[in-house]
């Protein structure tokens, strides 16, 4: 019986992962019943999924804690980058079993997720007869760093045994560039256009044409290459001595609007992270006390912090948060600045810098512009693309300008940057015009 529960449990596990989104949505059809169309829908806890994010720039990724993604749950967990997701499966499995889970977190300096597994017992094929592998024989460290459009994986595989084993695992993914806002519910009418899958001896490409025309395309690239490779999966098998250790790396790609063309190797790509971290740290005070637990508290609020900052061509800004909200809101900048203006004021001048450079200068009733009014929210994706979300640049709000002009104030007093704010002032000033003349329409 327990052998039949496993193989069912298997089987609807990879036939959720071949949903599209319009099946999710043709068997979940009461989920969708909201007055907003733009609601977030929350089916369940994520702090009950224990997820696990990722962040750098306009890529972020939402794992479970064993660094797999399955649209389970909120089905919030993918590989997002400019508000598509580029990955909406990769789990990797040994045999036809998942890993045992021992430990994983996130690193406070940098986006790394770190996991460690075991294996459950085993029974595998060898060379020369069946041979069965004990639980906890083999650890299995998952590595995954996330830098420029790329998460990469370092997988190490290590045998604690005291005899040769033969260990077949295998990573199985899957694309469905659904734009952000279909993840968080809303239903499109039409898609774009799944073009036939790209596999060579180490690499797959997923492409995808979308009706705004772009060309996005999920790449997989393996080292060294598996020994039997499709469009869903990437089977390896590994003979492995006593203390012996192999390591698997997995690179994913997304290429598409908004994604650079250099990418930098692993090694690069963590001494430039560290770097910027160090560069940040370098700009903000740091205050510590003779709590531990209040100095813990702290830190994690400085961690939390540098999660969301996006380095911008305009300055740091605090993106509001991951998943659904990894993006520039105004409001949400404004606030977390003049929050963070005594100790780290270099934030307040990146997101002034920001919204002076999207400051509305027409009139555009679909997007809620007037002259002087400062964005609420930044969208990019397909959906925006195409004005089915009005997002794509949006300034529905009635707080974010007097905020704007509160910080300037603000962050004058704190730095005294004359040259900065000399630059700023009309920005400033067409402000106070949009508080005096739309924002204040009954004269009152």
């Amino acid at each position: 019986m327990s052998e039949h529960r496993t193989r069912e449990a298997a089987a609807g596990e990879v036939e959720v992962l071949r949903r599209t989104p319009d099946e999710w949505h043709a068997a979940f059809p009461d989920l969708l019943l909201h007055e907003d169309r733009f609601y977030i829908l929350a089916t369940s806890s994520l702090a009950d999924e224990r997820t696990r994010v990722l962040k750098h720039g306009e890529t972020f990724a939402v794992f479970d804690h064993y660094g797999d993604i399955k649209p389970l749950g909120m089905g919030e967990e993918g590989l997002y980058h400019a508000g598509t997701r580029y990955l909406s499966a990769f789990w990797l499995r040994l045999g036809t079993s998942r890993p045992l889970f021992l430990s994983s977190g996130v690193e406070d300096e940098a986006p790394l997720l770190a996991v460690d597994l075991t294996n459950p017992d085993l029974v595998a094929e060898a060379a020369d007869a069946r041979q069965t592998v004990s639980r906890g024989t083999v650890h299995l460290q998952r590595r995954v760093l996330l830098w420029d459009a790329c998460c990469s994986e370092r997988l190490l595989i290590r045998n604690f045994g005291e005899t040769k084993v033969t260990l077949p695992f295998s990573y199985h993914f899957a694309a469905d560039f659904a734009d952000l806002f279909e993840v968080r519910g809303i239903r499109r009418e039409r898609r774009g256009t799944r073009e036939e899958a790209e596999v060579d001896g180490h690499r797959v490409r997923l492409p995808y044409r979308g009706l705004d025309g772009a060309r996005r395309v999920s790449e997989l690239r393996f080292d060294p290459p598996p020994v039997e490779l499709s469009a869903g999966r990437a089977g390896f098998r590994l003979e492995l001595a006593p203390g012996e250790e192999q390591t698997i790396e997995v690179r994913l790609l997304c290429q598409g609007p908004a994604a650079p063309d250099d990418r930098r190797s692993c090694a690069i790509a963590g001494e430039e992270l560290a770097a910027e971290a160090a560069r940040r740290r370098s700009a903000m005070a740091w205050v510590s006390t003779s709590n531990q637990q209040l100095d813990a508290w702290l830190a994690r609020g400085v961690a939390d912090l540098h999660l969301l900052i996006t380095e911008t061509s305009d300055g740091p800004y605090p993106y509001a948060g991951v998943p659904w909200y990894s993006t520039p809101f105004g409001r949400d900048g404004l606030i977390t600045a003049l929050e963070w203006l005594v100790p780290y004021p270099d934030l307040a001048k990146g997101v002034l810098a920001f919204l002076a450079a999207r400051q509305a200068t027409e009139t555009v009733p679909e997007q809620d512009a007037e002259p002087g009014k400062i964005v609420h929210e930044l969208r990019m994706g397909e959906m925006a693309a195409l004005g089915e979300v009005p997002f794509a640049r949006y300034y529905g709000s009635v707080d974010s300008t007097p905020l704007f002009v509160l910080l300037a104030g603000r962050a004058w007093e704190r730095t005294g940057d004359r040259a900065f704010f000399e630059r700023l002032w009309p920005h400033v000033e067409a402000a106070l015009d949009w508080i005096d003349r739309e924002g204040d329409l009954d004269g009152d």
